[in-house]
């Protein structure tokens, strides 16, 4: 049986007043989530365990965006649509080999597509949430795979034999500047554009989840955050916190948001920290890391207008 061990916090940070980011742990097999609860005022780190089976389990971290409350909303509109859709799907169909292998992610692809169309409709029914949107990065865990999906610039790393690998690729035009490259990782860091980002839940009608898989080995070490650690605390940072405290990953928690704020902690910071262990797990060998991409469809429209009618 594989075991994850699961820690996650959200704080507010040092400078804004509210917390727009969010957290989901999603156990699916016996129906149990957690989100972010605490107040602006508290530090609190949910621990759990699970033992994962083929439904699989689900973690994610999404960073809202928008006006006054609208940033609040937009993300707990993500991790909880994306729960309760995953919670609710049946599929009666015959599934072949592939299809089966593919079911969380194809249920996790197409929870994110119901919560950008639940947070959109939202942004256009009440004029105090025009515009809002989410941030979406997650990863669904069978025992076999480790499924990866992304909207915007929310990411998840891997930290495997003593190493760090960044396992998404920012949806972000900074980004799309250093892949055309004109501008270096370097420059991007303090680019005046670095928080424009090309893609969110609810932003636009059409949206395109990026999905990747990868193996997991022994001991592998997830590690996903909102750009407010991210933006604050580099790799190799993460890194060094991570193998400290390998046997107490709650301090790493603590230790990354205590960072994070130690470096100005401008805006909300969230992490969910999971270690995978198990019998079947094997060792990893070498020092790469296998990201297979998974092709589940192209952008979708998931509302009933046009973006130009709302631009």
């Amino acid at each position: 049986m594989l075991q994850v061990e699961i820690h996650a916090t959200s704080h507010v940070g040092r400078v804004r007043r509210g917390n727009e980011d969010n957290y989901l742990l999603l156990n699916i097999s016996k129906s149990k989530a957690w989100t972010s609860s605490q107040e602006n005022g508290e530090f609190v780190i949910e621990s759990q365990q699970f033992e994962v089976d083929d439904n699989g389990i689900v973690l994610a971290v999404s960073d809202g965006m928008g006006g006054a409350l609208a940033g609040e909303v937009a993300s707990k509109m993500a991790v909880e649509s994306v729960c309760e859709k995953l919670l609710t799907y049946e599929d009666d169909a015959t599934l072949t080999p592939e299809d089966y292998e593919n079911q969380l992610i194809s249920s996790l692809y197409n929870a994110t597509l119901y919560a950008n169309y639940l947070i959109h409709q939202q942004g256009r029914s009440d004029p105090q949430f025009q515009g809002m949107g989410a941030t979406f990065t997650a990863i669904g865990a069978t025992p076999k795979s480790v499924d990866i999906i992304q909207v915007g610039d929310s990411r998840a790393y891997l930290v495997r034999n003593s190493k760090i690998y960044q396992v998404t690729k920012d949806q972000s035009l900074v980004q799309q500047l250093i892949d055309a490259q004109q501008i270096s990782p370097e420059e991007a860091e303090t680019h005046t554009l670095k928080n424009v980002i090309l893609q969110a839940l609810g932003a636009q009608n059409e949206i395109y989840p990026v999905s990747a898989r990868v193996e997991p080995h022994q001991n592998d070490v997830f590690v996903l955050c909102s750009d407010g650690l991210s933006n604050k605390v580099d790799a190799a940072s993460m890194q060094r916190i991570v193998i400290e405290n390998f046997d107490h990953l709650e301090m790493a928690c603590a230790d990354l948001v205590k960072l994070a704020n130690e470096n100005g902690g401008e805006d909300n910071i969230t992490v969910i920290i999971a270690k995978f262990t198990g019998e079947e797990l094997q060792e990893p060998q070498g020092d790469d890391v296998k990201l297979e991409l998974i092709d589940l469809g192209n952008i979708h429209d998931t509302a009933d207008q046009d973006t130009s009618e709302i631009l």
